[in-house]
């Protein structure tokens, strides 16, 4: 082969190489900064395998039909049966935390199970009812172990100072209403785990969407009849059906939109994906 064209040749194929490394930097760089949405709470974000286990579902499985997902990933790590409590003891918030990174979210909402017994043989899964820094030591009769148990708001500021730690945003929410009415008036919360979630947030100086009102709002405007024959079944009055469901991602994608100091609210999608509340 003549000098010249092995030099073309070279020339050529480093002129590639480049082409492709910078092709390569720029995707690794695009991934990088591409934020993710990490969820966090019990079965009423993720119910079973988040997959409509026996007819129920939880919000979170709906929620990222919300967002723009070429910018933001979302990713529900909810599992069933927990706490604020047990979501850390069992170590579940010690796989998602690793993940969390500067620019990222998580919206935690738990509640529905912290008023279980502190300690049982069963789950060991209740927390101290309120916002307090109180303790109750015990010797748990299903771990064997001792255990110091907080406050359900304790272990919500405990959730957030990590978060914030990280460079990432918290984002509390009140734990959403169970078909139970009462004088055609929703399931509200905003005087225990609601009031609890909300004194949490302020106290860490982060978000709090109120989901439990948004949700509780429109159950009342539909009401009793509709709401239970439309977003549950007979048979559980804490899981939604897959239109309640959706119903519930809904108000959590208007909640968050409304929220102004937000940064989340650029990866929503148009208004129109957002059923009518």
């Amino acid at each position: 082969m003549p000098h010249h064209l092995s030099n073309k040749a070279l020339t050529a194929g480093l002129l590639f190489l480049c082409f492709l490394f910078s092709v390569s930097c720029a995707v690794l760089r695009t991934e990088k900064q591409k934020p993710t949405l990490f969820l966090i709470g019990d079965s009423t974000v993720k119910n079973g395998k988040g997959k409509g286990d026996g007819g129920l579902w939880g919000w979170g499985s709906f929620l990222g039909a919300h967002f723009d997902t070429t910018r933001i990933t979302v990713e529900n790590h909810a599992l069933g049966g927990t706490s604020s409590r047990t979501f850390r003891t069992q170590g579940h918030w010690d796989k998602v935390l690793p993940k969390v990174k500067a620019g990222d979210f998580v919206l935690m909402q738990f509640g529905h199970n912290d008023s279980s017994p502190l300690n049982d043989s069963t789950r060991a899964r209740g927390t101290i009812r309120n916002n307090s820094d109180a303790v109750q030591e015990i010797q748990n009769l299903l771990t064997k172990k001792p255990e110091v148990v907080h406050s359900y708001g304790w272990y919500l500021r405990q959730f957030i100072t990590e978060v914030q730690a990280k460079g990432a945003t918290a984002i509390v929410l009140s734990p959403v209403p169970r078909n139970t009415f009462k004088d055609g008036k929703a399931n509200r919360n905003q005087d225990s785990y609601g009031l609890w979630a909300s004194e949490a947030a302020s106290q860490t100086k982060a978000l709090f969407i109120d989901l439990n009102k948004i949700i509780s709002d429109r159950y009342e405007k539909e009401g009793e009849e509709k709401v239970k024959s439309t977003y549950f079944n007979s048979k559980d009055n804490t899981h939604t059906i897959q239109a309640g469901a959706q119903v519930n991602a809904a108000a959590l994608a208007e909640g968050i939109r409304q929220n102004k100091k937000l940064e989340l609210n650029k990866y929503l999608l148009s208004k129109t994906n957002v059923l009518p509340l």
